[in-house]
């Protein structure tokens, strides 16, 4: 018998373990740009707090905006079997909130961005790109 031993192949690149929520929050992130949202960013919460895992914070430069990309969040991760435990702003539609208990969505229009200014109230979490 011949006792030759394959050598496993690693792979070309190095895989990373990447977490359902995190992919939750880069589609929602692909899907706000879809309807020209700005300045989007992903914060990543995970050991800083126990209300979320992820926020995403963009900015519409109109209420027409703002409403049409919260929308289309709702509706194209509908079709994923996504749906928010929560929305909040749609009738204002100067932040909108849409909360999908690991991943928190906020479409802000520039002004009330500047005003709550999440990124400096959570400059501890790391941005994903």
């Amino acid at each position: 018998m011949n006792s030759v031993k394959k050598k496993k192949k690693s792979p070309a690149v190095d895989i990373r373990d990447v977490a359902l929520d995190e992919l939750l929050a880069k589609r929602c992130a692909e899907l706000a740009a879809e309807k020209k949202c700005e300045e989007i960013k992903i914060l990543d919460l995970r050991g800083l707090t126990s209300v979320t895992d992820y926020f995403v914070i963009a900015s519409a430069d109109s209420e027409r905006k703002s409403k049409a990309s919260a929308e289309h969040i709702i509706e194209e991760l509908k079709k994923d079997g996504e749906r928010p435990l929560h929305v909040e702003g749609l009738d204002t539609m100067h932040w909108i909130l849409l909360d999908y208990v690991n991943v928190v969505v906020h479409i802000f229009l520039p002004e009330e961005r500047r005003f709550y200014d999440l990124e400096s109230l959570w400059s501890d979490a790391p941005k994903i790109s």
